[in-house]
């Protein structure tokens, strides 16, 4: 499957354009994550961009979440090392992240939205505002951004990243297409 029919099967699936957005974030993360793992950022981006397809399916049945989505992927002829992903990227069934990329894909996911809340507080409200300090920084206010589940960002350094160079990839993938998440 390439981009393109991922992203209209996603959106085909998911009604809340900032789920959407939410997607594109995460692909963006993975891609950059891949580069600089020197790994297939087709293949990562493809992991982040449908992590959520079941997203309106299993909003209120969290025990379900990522495995109708491994079930829809499998259905439309999706790699498998993405179905495993996206299977193993709910810390509710407890699956093993066995390679980089579900590790990636499992801190990536709440990483997007910690940035996205860090560029929201800010009077420009513009991801080109917010820096690697001022993350960290939010990071360490437990009030802050409550959804964003801090053990799981720190899951990073499973995959043999500093939170700080984390951060810095992630927030400049998101960077990149600020103007898609409207950031």
């Amino acid at each position: 499957m390439d981009r393109e029919q991922a992203l209209d099967e996603l959106r085909g699936r998911l009604t809340n354009n900032n789920l959407i957005k939410h997607s594109l974030a995460v692909e963006a993360i993975m891609r950059d994550l891949a580069i600089y793992f020197k790994a297939d950022a087709d293949i990562w981006g493809l992991s982040g961009l449908l992590h959520d397809i079941d997203y309106d399916r299993t909003a209120n049945d969290p025990a379900m979440h990522g495995m109708v989505g491994a079930e829809i992927l499998e259905g439309l002829g999706v790699d498998q090392s993405v179905v495993y992903s996206v299977r193993a990227h709910n810390g509710y069934h407890g699956i093993e992240r066995k390679r980089k990329m579900d590790k990636a894909l499992y801190a990536a996911d709440p990483t997007s939205g910690l940035i996205t809340a860090a560029a929201l507080i800010l009077p420009s409200k513009k991801l080109e505002d917010v820096t690697v300090d001022f993350l960290v920084k939010r990071f360490h206010e437990k009030g802050f951004a409550k959804g964003a589940n801090r053990e799981q960002i720190m899951e990073c350094e499973k995959f043999g990243m500093s939170l700080e160079e984390f951060f810095e990839i992630s927030l400049n993938a998101m960077k990149k297409i600020a103007s898609d998440l409207g950031l």
